[in-house]
């Protein structure tokens, strides 16, 4: 019975980004803004390659899975913040710290995987440009991102095994914006130092491992490009310069949370700040900016909006 009481806690209560109440109100509508702005960018990169039939190759297959991921991403976590700005008692209910847990982890998981997916796809194009059609085949394509879905969503889940067996008895305040394994960790009424650095490696390993892939792999494109000139390689190096763009600011705060030593309040939220709110909006912006074909199907796009609103 004691240990069925230690286990139960109905909620957990956010610290947040800040303390003032001033500087609350004004960040109000820039993170509102910071929401909106990747959820609109993500799904129209979605939407394109569903009604675009110049958008249908592997490459755009990948980019319009990774938009989908980063929409969902920000919707965890970025929603509530935006909403406790407006609150004094920042709460959140167990059940929905543990979604907020799972739903990070899956859908970060998930990121990390479909990058080095996109990594192999720009190795292809790049360094085996006549045989690419036929090694990102529609089913390979596939296959690939369901694997990235899979490991995703058994990176959170053995994830959130470990958490829901700890018992939360208190204190149960969140010093951060959502709930984390590492500030959960802290709030079990037993001893999690093990299990602390267990839960860290897992993740760190993943982040490092799928990032030195990455790595590895663009040095090698990039070496490909720079002693054999072919038709179409500046194109390639463009997509690829994207892609490094976008794994830098998306690996680099992961790594730094999951594998320092040494925690700096201000630090992680910043961090966590960037890699929930700013990735998934900067992700659509580098894409587009500079991919010529997204932005000739936003053109084509707008043309089809304004040609059927003359003919209505």
């Amino acid at each position: 019975m004691e240990k069925a009481n230690q286990s139960v806690m109905s909620e957990f209560i956010f610290r947040g980004l800040c303390d003032s109440r001033e500087l609350q109100t004004f960040l109000l509508l820039p993170f509102s803004m910071l929401y909106l702005l990747p959820v609109v960018g993500n799904l129209l990169v979605v939407l394109l390659f569903i009604t675009d039939p110049h958008l249908h190759s592997p490459m755009y297959f990948l980019l319009a899975n990774l938009s989908f991921v980063d929409f969902c991403l920000c919707s965890v976590t970025t929603p509530k913040l935006t909403t406790d700005f407006l609150k004094d008692n920042k709460t959140i209910s167990f059940g929905g710290c543990m979604t907020q847990i799972f739903g990070v982890h899956f859908f970060g998981g998930d990121e990390m995987v479909l990058l080095v997916t996109m990594a192999y796809d720009c190795y292809v194009a790049i360094c085996k440009p006549l045989h690419y059609s036929s090694i990102m085949d529609r089913q390979k394509c596939i296959w690939l991102v369901l694997i990235s879905w899979i490991t995703g969503f058994v990176h959170a889940m053995s994830h959130l095994a470990m958490i829901l067996d700890l018992p939360f008895c208190g204190p149960r305040i969140v010093d951060s914006f959502f709930c984390d394994i590492p500030l959960m960790i802290k709030l079990a009424c037993r001893d999690t130092h093990t299990l602390g650095m267990f839960i860290n490696a897992d993740s760190g390993i993943l982040a490092t491992t799928c990032f030195i892939l990455l790595l590895i792999s663009y040095t090698y494109i990039l070496v490909t490009v720079h002693l054999h000139s072919k038709d179409g390689a500046s194109k390639a190096l463009s997509t690829c310069t994207s892609h490094i763009t976008v794994v830098l600011l998306f690996f680099e705060p992961c790594i730094f949370i999951y594998l320092w030593p040494f925690s700096i309040t201000w630090i992680d939220k910043f961090l966590a700040v960037f890699y929930t709110v700013i990735t998934p909006l900067l992700n659509p912006a580098i894409y587009t900016l500079r991919n010529k074909e997204i932005r000739n199907a936003i053109k084509r796009l707008v043309s089809q909006h304004m040609d059927s609103q003359d003919n209505f």
